[in-house]
């Protein structure tokens, strides 16, 4: 928990899923890391990418969980550095269903490829660019989550989807047996946990230590294998993300979009119930080391 009257960090989360399972999976991560840091995060949930890039840009993040391009922009728009990152590297996939007959990416020409945004790193701007480098034109379809993009790949609706290996992986037996990687991209480092340059370094300095503390035992490392970061080591923007900048994927970056977001804060216990029970209901207590924040997109 955090101490009685530290200031409340705002932390945003690149909606790779639902906000529903956003918040089931980060709720306990960060307030295990606020007790072990002595602060008090408040869980900003975006709808969609564009909406989180918004708030990035606009300077409503203190921290963030952001993906690779994500943290080159965000350092140019704010100073933003990496704290921590999954020592897995990160890996992009294009898939299409198990019994398709497609074998070779060039026979996407002309076809609806699904993405959750135009801007996730290994799951949208990696593909594209390969696509367009090989002269293969294809129909972008933009459906916000990687979840979706699974899916519509399972239902038919896009003959093919751009994904990651550390969503997948987690994502439902029945549709992971639906579906097979067509290609591969190279493997580059993870989505860091990043903290803006105005948060004194200090405080950068306590919550990168309780992440790699969190990990030191299992039951932190089964916490943080639910946001994708079962083995965190020290990030350097330096050398993990500044090196991105050379890979040319700045005219695929599309910004702007839906920035709207609604400042209705929820209780922790009330947001917990509404996890049980299914309910939308917004709480009227108080939370100590953890508020949440939804966003609409």
């Amino acid at each position: 928990m955090g101490k009685v009257g530290a200031p409340r960090w705002r932390v945003g989360v690149v909606p790779q899923l639902p906000p529903r399972q956003t918040i089931a999976a980060w709720q306990p991560v960060l307030t295990a890391v606020g007790r072990r840091s002595g602060q008090c995060f408040e869980l900003v949930v975006a709808g969609t990418i564009p909406a989180f890039e918004q708030q990035l840009r606009s300077g409503a993040l203190d921290f963030a969980f952001l993906n690779p391009y994500h943290q080159v922009l965000a350092n140019q728009w704010l100073g933003f550095l990496p704290l921590v990152r999954d020592r897995k590297g990160l890996e992009g996939l294009l898939m299409v269903r198990r019994d398709s007959p497609i074998r070779r990416i060039s026979e996407l020409q002309g076809a609806v490829v699904a993405f959750p945004s135009p801007n996730s790193f290994a799951a949208s701007l990696l593909p594209r660019a390969l696509l367009a480098r090989d002269g293969i034109t294809i129909n972008p379809r933009y459906v916000e989550t990687h979840s979706n993009v699974y899916r519509s790949v399972v239902l038919g609706s896009s003959k093919a989807g751009g994904g990651v290996n550390n969503t997948l992986v987690r994502e439902r037996k029945e549709v992971k047996q639906q579906l097979r990687v067509l290609w591969r991209t190279p493997v580059f480092p993870a989505h860091p946990f990043s903290a803006a340059r105005r948060v004194p370094l200090a405080v950068q300095a306590k919550v990168r230590a309780a992440f790699l503390q969190l990990a030191s035992n299992p039951e932190g490392r089964t916490l943080l294998e639910t946001v994708q970061m079962p083995n965190p080591v020290r990030a350097d923007h330096a050398r993990d993300y500044a090196p991105l900048n050379r890979l040319g994927l700045g005219r695929f970056v599309v910004l702007g979009g839906d920035g709207d977001f609604q400042e209705s804060c929820h209780s922790l216990a009330a947001i917990q119930a509404a996890l049980i029970k299914g309910s939308a209901r917004t709480g009227s207590g108080s939370s100590v080391g953890l508020f949440i924040h939804t966003s609409a997109g």
